[in-house]
């Protein structure tokens, strides 16, 4: 196997096609660079230089091993500044989960914040509920999560990212917007309901069941995301409970109702979470930067 001192000499005989030329280059003397090109041919099994007593010049092998052979150097001198980086969380990439109601909200802003802390580390985003980012947490596939409480805070720490309130999603003109107030528990005694899974979006379904009393005889759709909610709304399906960023989505033919038992409360939180044994060193420089402090 061939060193990079053989090829640091084959690139400077290479590149000045004379030895005496190329060992003063190196700072050494020629015969020690004669025996390491000796060597570099006999590793490789092929002569990389024609020589005589009046020019050098390379071998068809020799110039297609040149490009390689720098190439091999620069990866060589770059490995110990791109170790360096990311030990100093400069580099490397960083596994970011979301949910998918933050990402039309917090995600955003956030990845703006990220680019200008960390602006050579690569972000990988999954979408992902709160569950499965706290097994990606765990078992080291996330570095950051997006996530809902409850989560184990012996094991995580987090920093709360927003409150919100819930509101009432109701089609375009329906009966429930000329009210002009907040809508009453009573107000919802006859209407079709689009609720949230008590599976696969266990936070809202339980924020809603525990905060307002649901006739579960209404519900007509039963689904798992805020934007398929919406969009069922906008098709006339039904009314639906969403957390109040749901608005920006501006799907046409949704208006959105403030809810009578909710007002002045925002139930809905949204929390960066992240295992305490951190490992990574761009989210540990992403932390420092950010100022998080644990909730």
């Amino acid at each position: 196997m061939f060193t990079f001192d053989q090829l640091a000499g084959f690139i400077a005989v290479a590149e000045e096609l004379h030895f005496g030329r190329a060992a003063e280059r190196l700072k050494m003397t020629q015969p020690p660079l004669s025996r390491q090109i000796q060597k570099l041919e006999k590793s490789i099994g092929t002569a990389l230089l024609e020589r005589d007593n009046r020019k050098v010049q390379l071998t068809p092998a020799g110039l297609a091993f040149l490009e390689e052979a720098r190439r091999l150097m620069s990866l060589a001198q770059r490995a110990p500044v791109t170790a360096r980086r990311i030990a100093t969380g400069r580099s490397g990439v960083l596994r970011v989960g979301f949910t998918a109601a933050s990402g039309f909200s917090i995600l955003g802003p956030l990845l703006e914040e990220i680019a200008e802390i960390l602006p050579d580390v690569d972000v990988d985003l999954q979408e992902l509920v709160t569950g499965e980012q706290i097994q990606g947490l765990l078992t080291g596939g996330l570095d950051l999560g997006l996530a809902r409480p409850p989560f184990d805070r012996e094991v995580f720490d987090s920093h709360l990212l927003y409150k919100e309130s819930m509101v009432l999603a109701v089609p375009a003109g329906h009966r429930l917007a000329g009210l002009s107030r907040a809508i009453q528990d009573t107000d919802l005694q006859d209407e079709p309901l689009i609720m949230h899974s008590p599976t696969k979006a266990t936070y809202f379904y339980d924020l809603v069941v525990r905060m307002l009393p649901i006739r579960h005889g209404n519900v007509v759709h039963t689904v798992s995301q805020i934007l398929t909610m919406v969009s069922l709304v906008a098709a006339k399906r039904g009314v639906a409970f969403v957390p109040h960023s749901a608005t920006l989505l501006a799907i046409k033919g949704v208006e959105f109702l403030p809810l009578a038992a909710l007002e002045n409360e925002e139930p809905v939180e949204l929390h960066a979470i992240w295992n305490r044994n951190v490992v990574n060193p761009a989210l540990r420089r992403l932390l420092q930067d950010l100022e998080f402090r644990s909730n």
